[in-house]
């Protein structure tokens, strides 16, 4: 593959990860701005001691989803016009895998914290453990369980320094 082949497709695989994180850091963006507001409810006084251990980790989960979904976006503009558009991509792919893991628990976490206020504890254990499995079925088992013929496997490989992104 020539070199400007290459760069066309490195280009593709950014604007795709960008769009992707755009994506998933709006739902996780408000469900961290829904967090905020939870502790400042009347209700709030009424919590169980489970019930606040499963808002911070649903609460610093959000945090983290956020951070790691931005790393992509702020990775672009702080490195801009830079020639590392490898690296950049490389950075994204595991900001963007680790938001999207943060994100689960932290959706996992609010799941059960809503279903313990609103029926019971039993219940929210129930609802929780199917949302995580369907999280981790759906986000990463089914995705990972087939073979995946990457575009770029013919492509000679270069230590990065000498290579022009």
């Amino acid at each position: 593959m020539d070199e400007a082949t290459l760069r066309e497709k490195e280009d593709q695989e950014l604007i795709e990860l960008l769009n992707e994180a755009r994506v998933a850091l709006s739902g996780a963006s408000v469900l961290f701005g829904f967090l905020l507001i939870v502790p400042f409810s009347a209700r709030w006084e009424r919590t169980t001691s489970i019930q606040r251990d499963a808002y911070v980790v649903a609460f610093l989960a959000t945090m983290l989803a956020v951070l790691a979904l931005m790393l992509p976006t702020a990775y672009h503009r702080l490195r801009w016009r830079e020639r590392s558009k490898e690296r950049m991509l490389h950075f994204s792919h595991f900001g963007a895998v680790g938001g999207m893991v943060c994100l689960a628990i932290a959706m996992t976490a609010t799941t059960f914290l809503v279903i313990d206020t609103v029926v019971s504890t039993d219940w929210a254990i129930v609802v929780a453990i199917a949302a995580g499995a369907a999280f981790g079925l759906v986000w990463f088992a089914l995705p990972l369980s087939t073979p995946y013929d990457r575009w770029d496997a013919d492509v000679e490989t270069r230590p990065r320094d000498t290579r022009r992104d």
